[in-house]
């Protein structure tokens, strides 16, 4: 594979029709959201970590294989090892519910009654979560201890959100080996990479690695196209406003006293458009 800005242009062919496979739901990290006075509040959980506490793979079924909610609309396979955080939120035509976890704000996807499931990778220590709507000051939050000491801290995560779900944004991650890690190649040799049930429909998309190979990476988002109930098209009259704004994260030892975070706003205009987000070196 040529390794650059050549490959990522040469590499468009997507499946545009697929039918979904079952959801497997687990239980785990549960946020309950209720409502009052369109402001959401918490609830008791229904399952999960009790008294701030989590042990991964005892208490959360961590292990299990997991799919998010709701499910993308092509199936590539199952991901294991990540907690999942799942719940329902009041909805209204002008919230944009916002999922924050240890600091790290992405859009949060849900089905038309306002439930969610989604899974992340928690390294061992104190962790945060709140989800929360955009028009709202308060949401709810929780904090829990990951007891596991196998769980590894993730020295490099990047996240890939934007405001508009029928837009379908892909992450273009070039690695110091030359590695190119996208929706058709999700995962790294060595591990890690990105979720697979991440890299098609509305996102976030996140790219997460525990022991991240020294040299210079490069980060890229192309605006693939849209996706609407026909399935994919490249139809730019479908989208529902006239630019898809999105937000990149980039976070370095994440949870950690020498954590460092970078987030990018990059405006995307046209089907197609390919934007370089950052280049650095590990």
């Amino acid at each position: 594979m040529q390794y650059g800005i050549d490959a990522i242009k040469n590499n468009k062919s997507r499946i545009i029709s697929t039918h979904a496979k079952p959801l497997i739901l687990v239980s785990g990290l549960c946020l309950v959201l209720s409502s009052a006075h369109a402001v959401p509040t918490a609830a008791q959980p229904a399952d999960g970590p009790k008294g701030g506490w989590n042990y991964s793979g005892l208490t959360d079924r961590s292990t299990d294989n997991n799919m998010s909610y709701p499910t993308p609309p092509i199936y590539r396979g199952l991901t294991r090892n990540r907690t999942p955080i799942k719940g329902t939120i009041p909805l209204t035509d002008q919230q944009i519910p916002e999922l924050i976890v240890n600091g790290n704000a992405m859009r949060l996807n849900t089905d038309k009654s306002g439930h969610f499931e989604r899974f992340y990778a928690f390294g061992s220590g104190s962790n945060s979560i709140e989800v929360k709507a955009a028009s709202n000051k308060v949401g709810h939050r929780t904090q829990f201890y990951e007891s596991n000491p196998s769980q590894v801290t993730p020295h490099l995560r990047i996240i890939c959100s934007w405001d508009a779900p029928e837009a379908e944004v892909d992450l273009h991650i070039l690695t110091p080996d030359r590695q190119h890690v996208t929706w058709s190649s999700p995962l790294l040799k060595e591990g890690g990479g990105l979720d697979v049930d991440s890299v098609d429909g509305p996102g976030p998309e996140m790219f997460t690695v525990a022991s991240p190979l020294h040299g210079t990476y490069q980060v890229y988002i192309n605006y693939w196209g849209n996706l609407d109930e026909s399935g994919y098209n490249f139809d730019k009259t479908k989208l529902k406003k006239p630019i898809v704004t999105s937000t990149i994260t980039l976070v370095f030892n994440e949870n950690t006293p020498n954590e460092k975070r970078e987030s990018f706003i990059v405006p995307l205009r046209k089907i197609g458009e390919l934007t370089m987000v950052k280049s650095f070196l590990y």
